[in-house]
């Protein structure tokens, strides 16, 4: 059962001017360009990079305890206690669907929210078919506040072809609610942003929603909206040219650091295979190939039926051909390999894989390292997957460590100050997978905001126009933005003016 947090957050007034930049919040006059709601917060993605635009936040909803405390901690509690927003701890209290909507005016809706199944009975009824769902709850807010935007983040899947019903539910569902939305999803990853405009080294494919409010006759009209970005590099940057060092804290600097190191069983797998590394280089002047290595596997071609190979799914035939062959053309080197590490053989079956995918880096060690139960995964040194919500925490071989929580912040955008506060590392990690990438948020929300000029409050559309394209200024280090990264950053924002 889930019960509302005692309101110890004075509650904005209702019915507020949209038009007047300033409010009242428990009897203190507050100047703020415009009000926003953060639904489904996490730990505040949204709130760190609308914040950046001088908006106010009115409204916080997100049921996990813990994200709950951490997002309190870092964004509310600073505040003065009549500027801090209601806290909620689960949407469904505040959207009854016999009564009103308890969520203050706002000029912004933002939610990261689940998707949930919809019922294929109900298809292309829009809000009707919506009930019951999480997604209903955003709608029924929007259907009564009416606020001038709605930013929606979810995962890529959300438009993918098995969610194709989902997807044209929640277009359909907005359009008949008045906002102007493009059927065609708007893909983006934090790591085609460059460093000076709020990017970091981490590819993170997020599905953005974003819609105008124009009414329902409007938006049911106005229909062939292109999306609002597309997929792929900002400025002219090269993803490559993106470097992990710049998320890192000092080793000296982090907080039981040896709860972050490899264990010696981790030094011991990555040590043998970097040594297959360094003599395929040295004997073959070639790195690792880049399909899954199965060292159970390795046995002469000849030796598979292929009767039995035809058999087996087609992936798996075929990483067990390439492995086959690998064995036949490297032979000598796989003996005198295995011969000097004749514990090999006592490693985890899933140690005994490794998936080489760091191209021409010299050492295993100066990867990035996934200890997965797949086996082991190893990139370069350049930007790292998308952080998850489950414990599979990158490795930064030159460190011989895990990121820790802090850096994981970082990665998505998230400020230096950003703290957990001796909360479980588990629970972090959690959060912060669950999170939303700061940079690449407002990169899609300022971009719509632009382009949809005509149609918003003036003041909204003058305090997004006005911040800087970077709002994640000390998420990476000096280093990655020196005075190139100013220079560039210079340009773009005058170009952007």
């Amino acid at each position: 059962m889930n019960n509302a947090l005692p309101l110890e957050f004075a509650r904005p007034a209702r019915g507020l001017d949209s038009a007047d930049p300033s409010a009242k919040l428990g009897g203190v006059a507050v100047s703020t360009a415009f009000r926003y709601a953060d639904l489904f917060a996490g730990i505040g993605g949204f709130h760190a990079m609308l914040d950046h635009a001088g908006g106010h936040c009115v409204y916080v909803s997100e049921i996990d305890h813990e994200a709950r405390e951490t997002y309190t901690r870092n964004w509310v509690d600073p505040l003065p206690a009549g500027q801090r927003p209601v806290i909620n701890t689960d949407i469904n209290l505040a959207t009854p669907e016999d009564g009103p909507v308890d969520v203050p005016e706002h000029d912004v809706l933002a939610a990261g929210f689940p998707c949930q199944p919809f019922s294929k009975s109900g298809y292309q009824r829009g809000m009707d078919e919506a009930r019951g769902t999480l997604f209903w709850n955003i709608a029924r807010i929007l259907e009564e506040r009416k606020p001038a935007v709605v930013l929606l983040e979810n995962v890529r899947n959300i438009a993918g072809p098995r969610h194709r019903h989902e997807w044209d539910v929640i277009i359909q569902t907005l359009r008949e609610i008045g906002y102007r939305v493009s059927a065609t999803p708007s893909v983006f990853s934090p790591h085609f942003l460059p460093p000076w405009r709020g990017g970091t080294p981490q590819v993170r494919d997020r599905v953005f929603i974003l819609g105008t409010y124009v009414g329902p006759r409007r938006a049911l009209s106005e229909t062939d909206v292109p999306p609002t970005v597309v997929r792929g590099p900002v400025d002219g940057w090269n993803v490559h040219d993106w470097d992990v060092d710049w998320i890192l804290d000092d080793d000296s600097s982090i907080p039981c650091r040896d709860r972050y190191a490899l264990t010696v069983d981790e030094t011991d797998w990555t040590d043998v295979w970097d040594e297959l590394v360094q003599r395929m280089w040295a004997a073959r002047g070639v790195r690792l190939p880049g399909f899954p290595l199965w060292a159970d596997a390795w046995v002469p071609e000849r030796s598979w039926d292929p009767f039995v190979l035809e058999t087996l799914p087609r992936w798996k035939s075929d990483i067990l051909i390439k492995n086959a062959r690998f064995y036949d053309e490297h032979r000598d080197i796989i003996h005198q390999w295995l011969k000097s590490n004749k514990h090999f053989d006592s490693f985890p079956p899933s140690r005994r894989k490794l998936e080489w995918q760091a191209q021409d880096t010299p050492s295993l060690w100066d990867t990035v390292m996934h200890f997965r139960p797949s086996g082991i995964r190893a990139k370069a040194p350049t930007y790292l997957p998308a952080l998850v919500a489950i414990t599979q925490t990158s490795v930064i071989g030159s460190r011989r460590r895990r990121i820790t929580p802090h850096e994981a912040a970082r990665l998505q955008g998230l400020p230096r100050s950003f703290s957990f506060e001796g909360q479980r590392d588990q629970a972090s990690y959690k959060q912060v997978g669950n999170g939303v990438a700061v940079g690449a948020a407002w990169h899609v929300f300022r971009t719509h905001v632009e382009r949809d000029a005509s149609d918003l409050p003036p003041r909204l559309l003058s305090a997004v126009l006005r911040a800087s394209l970077n709002p994640t200024r000390d998420a990476l280090t000096e280093s990655a933005l020196g005075p190139e990264a100013a220079h560039s950053l210079a340009i773009a924002e005058f170009a952007a003016s």
